[in-house]
């Protein structure tokens, strides 16, 4: 794999948020947004003319508090719920989750160290902290989905989640490009999990840039190692964005316009 090229003004730009933007940590909640990420992402998001989008497995209330007060168009849950760049929500009706909510809380109640995430229209168990129920839970969870068809088992980063079949991060990337301010560009995605690996597979036929972080097989093209690497590589473009207007006393005006190069 090779090293990204440079982000150029005609992209459009989609990012995974954990593992990608921020470090992977034990519990989603206790993760770190390295300082000066807010500020990139609305500068870049500025410079792209608004073609900036954050493509995650989180809720948009949750990437919304962790970004604050940057509000991106954004694809939460994988594609569940969608923000387009003018604000407007789109989200499918959450499957009929309570048996499978059961099944992982009786699992967790269990062993202390496994930890269920209710999302909208998903259930998340996390076993980071115990890497040696990794079986336990894929075979306690697709046994309780093995006769619903509406529903399909995820793997992630020491994660598995049900969640509505049919619904990826590559559908939500495509839907994106069909709209204004995506459409016409050069879509580019980073992303570190098999989760991501939809995503790939739709910007890369477009002759976009799919940018594999951190270790491991995919389809992407690009590599970066970390999510220290990605902010470091989205701040090469900075160079090229306008800085912002200052007013007299010498402090960033808030509301000044700024266009792309």
């Amino acid at each position: 794999m090779q090293t990204p090229p440079r982000l150029t003004p005609d992209a459009a730009l989609f990012l995974d948020f954990d593992g990608t933007l921020v470090g992977i940590a034990e519990t989603p909640e206790a993760i770190e947004v390295p300082q000066g990420l807010v500020a990139l992402l609305t500068d870049l998001h500025d410079w792209l003319g608004g073609a900036l989008a954050v493509v995650s497995g989180r809720q948009i209330d949750v990437l919304d508090r962790f970004l604050a007060p940057l509000r991106l168009p954004a694809a939460g849950e994988h594609g569940v719920q969608r923000r387009d760049a003018s604000g407007e929500m789109s989200e499918q009706a959450p499957p009929d989750l309570e048996a499978v909510l059961d099944v992982a809380n009786h699992l967790a109640g269990a062993h202390p160290d496994l930890l269920v995430e209710r999302k909208h229209a998903a259930v998340a168990l996390h076993y980071r902290r115990a890497p040696e129920l990794e079986v336990l839970c894929r075979n306690t969870l697709l046994g309780i989905i093995a006769k619903d068809p509406q529903l399909e088992l995820l793997h992630g980063k020491a994660v598995f989640e049900v969640k509505p079949a049919g619904v990826n991060k590559g559908i939500a990337i495509d839907a994106f490009l069909r709209e204004a301010p995506f459409a016409g560009r050069l879509p580019v995605f980073a992303g570190d999990d098999t989760t991501d690996e939809s995503g790939f597979a739709v910007v890369q036929p477009l002759g976009g840039v799919a940018i594999k972080v951190g270790a491991g097989p995919s389809l992407a093209r690009h590599r970066l190692e970390s999510p220290r690497a990605v902010f470091e590589w989205l701040a090469g473009a900075r160079p090229a964005v306008p800085a912002r207007p200052t007013s007299r006393n010498g402090k960033n005006s808030k509301n000044a316009p700024r266009r792309p190069e």
